[in-house]
């Protein structure tokens, strides 16, 4: 396929993206250090190492590229440090021109890179045409996820196309095996989505037995590790700690306008299933009101197609026991503010699969149950920032399955930022 070799727009992109990423970098360094001569190479040091990343080789989402690039820019300056201490050259800087230098690029180039990427992406000539080759559900979700997500710079076609995007799921082994071969013939990137897609396998170790030719993937259930447990926990605990006065404040006035609002408690308990399946008690804001049994069963009688709903879903569409304050406090999440009490007590991580009710239990086959209540429920979690209540149970279960399975701690970072963007913009709540 020869069209496919032509120096289309789309192939000049990472060029265009590089050299913004230094002019950028550049500009910082000539604002920071006194001398653009003696910073340059400190800046050609952090280009370097964002080609290592292969940044500009592949388009990853916005969330694998600014791991890659914080972990660029604290590497280089690791060892930009470590390079000016053991030169003779350390009279000819300062320390804190070298420390404000990476600060910056710390906080300000995951930004610039963002909309720099916006800014060029907008032109459809620069983004990448991709052909994808896969069956239901894959096709679906790559297809809303290449359309909806402008960071990636992808544009599906069927026609001069640059990439193969190949789901194995769609094929034997002998027949998948002759797709890859028409297409890598003809095509220099090729992507296969492996059949088992439960297991994130590019944190995984790849073991090679060279002699025979064969290559073995090393998986473990991570958060069943003892180093990494505490690896969490001491995370958790220092965020806990930092967010705390935060919580403190934000409970006095949540207090006052429950109070306001309707007769009852500030607090609801509730026995929910825990590490071990071990009950505890649950806390959150009391968002319903007092007589809420009545109120259910006199609606339930008057609209019965709610009972079909909450058997796929678990909640109800809409339901009549939820006060006006307690509908906001839903809808922004707040209602679950409370359990940074369990989160200090121990029953709960700040991060982790949800707290079960009691009931619930019934519901969850073996191969869910035996994995997600072997470790703590969290505050928050990758069901409550990938749809929350526009999920079925059964994805949720599926979700948390898959992040106790292949949790990192950049995972928990990602989880962390985007719970603070649902609660800010109400995503996912309905």
């Amino acid at each position: 396929m020869k069209n496919n070799m032509l120096l289309t727009p789309s192939r000049f992109s990472p060029f265009i993206l590089f050299f913004l990423d230094l002019f950028f970098i550049l500009t910082v360094s000539n604002f920071i250090f006194d001398s653009l001569f003696n910073s340059i190479w400190i800046v050609l040091f952090v280009m370097v190492l964002f080609s290592y990343e292969k940044i500009y080789t592949f388009r990853f989402d916005f969330w694998v590229d600014l791991k890659k690039i914080l972990k660029s820019i604290i590497t280089s300056f690791f060892i930009v440090s470590t390079i000016i201490y053991f030169s003779n050259y350390e009279k000819n800087y300062s320390y804190f021109e070298v420390f404000n230098f990476f600060i910056i690029l710390l906080i300000l180039f995951p930004i610039f890179k963002r909309y720099s990427k916006k800014l060029i992406f907008k032109i459809n000539l620069f983004k990448q045409n991709v052909n994808v080759l896969a069956s239901e559900p894959h096709k679906t979700q790559l297809l809303k996820e290449i359309n909806s997500n402008w960071y990636l710079g992808l544009r599906v076609t069927n026609k001069r196309y640059q990439m193969v995007l190949i789901s194995s799921k769609k094929y034997d082994k002998d027949k998948l095996e002759s797709v890859i071969n028409k297409y890598s013939k003809r095509i220099k990137d090729v992507f296969i989505i492996p059949y088992i897609d439960s297991i994130d396998f590019s944190s995984s170790n790849i073991i090679d037995y060279s002699n025979i030719k064969l290559s073995a993937i090393h998986l473990e259930n991570k958060l069943l590790d003892i180093k990494n447990i505490i690896i969490k926990y001491l995370f958790e605990k220092i965020l806990t700690i930092l967010i705390l006065p935060f919580v403190l404040i934000l409970h006095i006035f949540i207090s006052i306008l429950i109070k306001k609002d309707s007769e009852g408690k500030i607090f609801f308990k509730q026995k929910r299933l825990g590490k071990n399946g071990k009950i505890f008690r649950v806390y959150k804001y009391r968002t319903m009101y007092e007589n809420q049994d009545e109120i259910l069963d006199e609606y339930l009688k008057n609209n019965p197609e709610e009972i079909e709903y909450y058997k796929i879903y678990h909640k109800y569409k809409n339901d009549p026991r939820i006060t006006k304050i307690g509908r906001f406090l839903r809808n922004s999440s707040l209602d679950e503010f409370p359990q940074f009490y369990n989160v200090l007590r121990g029953d709960m991580n700040l991060i982790g699969p949800r707290p079960y009710m009691i009931k619930e239990e019934k519901a969850m086959s073996k191969s869910y149950k035996n994995i997600i209540l072997k470790v703590r429920p969290g505050l928050t979690g990758l069901w409550q920032v990938s749809g929350r209540n526009e999920l079925t149970f059964k994805r949720r279960l599926e979700l948390e399955k898959w992040y106790i399975q292949n949790w990192s701690l950049w995972m928990d970072f990602v989880i962390f930022i985007k719970t603070i963007k649902v609660v800010l913009l109400k995503i996912g709540s309905k």
